[in-house]
């Protein structure tokens, strides 16, 4: 082998490695992305609704950032988009605030379900994840695929990297043997995405998440959500979706 390939090989892994980091404390910046117009298919077919369709864009953008350490996960919304869009899309889990101990194995989350503000204080999920073959790079680091189901029957994937090995991802997913950098549910028409990340020191002041909203645990803000819902149609199993995440 030429000494010139050597040097090449030698600069690609150098890359490769400065790029993908063993981070174990961090930021990760999320793009959550919403189909508007698939949502919108799955709507009663009407004039009213082909032209609200031919008048927006497809997709409807949120940001959000997550810190992390062995520990400790906080989620919450990031940096504001102009959306063009607020009447549709948008869902309840818009301005969700997540805080994951790892430690003590509990999570607390402050979500808004319209005009309810709830704080639901509960332990982990447990969700039962399989394995697939299929691997991509994300943001730099080379992610496993997995998937599991929510809900009795909504399906998730998420693609997770072993180089950042804290089991977390976007709102409460969680439970892979690394940090969940993409995430769909396609019964929802929408993807989580990490864009960035970085290595950062953290302290407690950046996991503390405001202590406000009705007490609730998980099943009963879902119980509470579900008496509220019930007039809505169609719509309500999809809301009801959103809280759960």
């Amino acid at each position: 082998m030429r000494k010139s390939t050597i040097l090449l090989y030698i600069v690609l892994l150098c890359a490769i490695s400065a790029k993908a980091q063993f981070i174990t404390s961090g930021k990760i910046e999320y793009e959550r992305k919403i189909n508007i117009h698939a949502q919108m298919e799955e709507m009663e077919d009407n004039e009213w609704i082909q032209k609200i369709k031919s008048q927006i864009p497809k997709f409807t953008t949120a940001y959000f950032d997550m810190v992390f350490d062995t520990g400790r996960i906080s989620y919450k919304p990031g940096k504001e988009t102009e959306n063009p869009i607020k009447m549709f899309g948008n869902g309840p889990a818009t301005e969700n605030i997540v805080y994951t101990d790892l430690n003590s194995k509990h999570v607390k989350s402050l979500k808004t379900v319209y005009e309810q503000k709830f704080l639901v204080q509960d332990t982990l999920r447990t969700l039962q994840w399989k394995e697939k073959d299929e691997i991509r790079m994300i943001a730099g680091y080379k992610c496993h695929k997995a998937v599991s189901i929510i809900c009795d029957s909504v399906y998730v994937v998420a693609f997770y990297a072993e180089d950042l090995p804290v089991s977390g991802g976007p709102e409460m997913f969680r439970g892979l043997p690394g940090m969940i950098l993409e995430l769909a549910v396609p019964r929802l028409h929408t993807t989580w995405v990490a864009t960035k990340i970085e290595a950062k020191a953290l302290a407690d002041i950046d996991f503390v998440i405001p202590d406000k909203g009705k007490k609730v645990t998980q099943d009963a803000m879902q119980a509470t959500i579900k008496e509220s819902f019930k007039d809505w149609g169609k719509s309500a199993t999809r809301n009801m979706w959103w809280t759960v995440l």
